[in-house]
């Protein structure tokens, strides 16, 4: 039996610096019906990303919406089909969609897309920022068989996938970034990185440079700022520089977090590509990823690593612990 009322996590404030959690504000509403081309869904689990803080700002660069105050967030979430009048789905359907931070949400049917309940081992897998990872290395840094690559932010929900992709593609020797001892620990017992530096451990070149004595190939980069400027002094001729994200800005809310001074003579010289690289561009390698990320995790070759909080009301925790580095990996909500 669907129930008359549920939850919805709403925007209650603009933040003026990091996430708290009295900007949001948790409301028992009554449950949507859908409408004609609608399907009814029950949600059972959705994701947090670091772009969720950016949204939440009036204004932002990136090509999304911003969440309006009064009114609920939205983000990647997966549910169930509860009813679906007149489209092609039919109640019981596993769906993804994009409109979480609520326990039932109406979508229009195009916008639900029905998953193979075969595709992953794990449902929940399908909110992982793998696909972005996978771009990034493939398309953007253009990871080679021999290459020493950095990956910046390398514990986050991209960084600790962006690293195991790294290495199925050839990689000889991955660096990650990280900002804690524990964390860098983990990157390298259990996640396949070599090396790890740590933002707030001495100057980032440095470690950087001690980390990779002989240059860098590829730089997944996720963060900017000083780990950006450190990972182009020390790119080797021919590397492939992927801008992938912008954490140092988005986490903290001040955009010039992310700026460098970059030396167009030298980018010259050593022939050094430098990109910026956007999953909406390159929406065409999802299903590649999922078929890749079920193999993967099927095969022992790939783990998803995530943490899951229990019921809405953690959903304004998840993305303040989030953003505040709490995690390794991915931060889901079950519903």
């Amino acid at each position: 039996m669907t129930p008359r009322t549920h939850r919805e996590v709403r925007l209650a404030a603009r933040p003026q610096g990091p996430v708290t959690d009295d900007l949001f504000e948790i409301v028992e509403v009554p449950v949507p019906e859908p409408g004609p081309g609608q399907v009814l869904v029950r949600n059972t689990v959705m994701g947090v990303a670091a772009v969720m803080r950016t949204l939440m700002d009036e204004t932002s660069v990136v090509p999304m919406p911003s969440y309006e105050i009064g009114e609920p967030l939205h983000g990647a979430a997966v549910g169930e089909v509860v009813a679906a009048p007149g489209t092609d789905l039919q109640p019981g359907d596993l769906v993804e969609h994009r409109l979480g931070w609520r326990e039932y949400a109406v979508v229009d049917a195009d916008q639900a897309h029905r998953l193979d309940p075969g595709l992953l081992p794990d449902p929940a897998a399908c909110l992982s920022q793998g696909p972005t990872a996978w771009m990034g290395v493939v398309r953007g840094a253009e990871v080679r068989p021999g290459d020493t690559v950095f990956i910046t932010g390398a514990a986050g929900g991209v960084g600790s996938l962006a690293g195991q992709i790294a290495r199925l593609r050839g990689a000889a020797r991955i660096i990650g970034s990280t900002g804690s001892r524990e964390k860098a620990d983990r990157l390298i017992k259990e996640f396949g990185y070599d090396a790890v530096v740590i933002r707030g451990g001495g100057p980032m070149e440095e470690q950087l440079r001690a980390a990779a004595p002989e240059g860098i190939d590829a730089v997944f980069d996720n963060v900017g700022g000083e780990q950006l400027q450190a990972a182009l002094a020390l790119a080797n001729r021919g590397a492939r520089i992927a801008i992938v994200g912008a954490l140092a800005g988005q986490l903290s809310g001040d955009t010039t977090a992310t700026k460098v001074e970059i030396d167009t003579l030298a980018l010259l010289s050593h022939s050094i590509t430098l990109r910026g690289v956007a999953l909406y561009e390159h929406l065409d390698l999802i299903p590649e990823w999922n078929q890749r990320f079920g193999e993967g995790l099927r095969e022992g070759t790939l783990t998803f690593p995530h943490v899951r909080l229990q019921g809405i009301e953690q959903a304004p925790r998840a993305l303040r612990e989030l953003t505040e580095g709490r995690h390794l990996g991915a931060v889901l909500v079950e519903l």
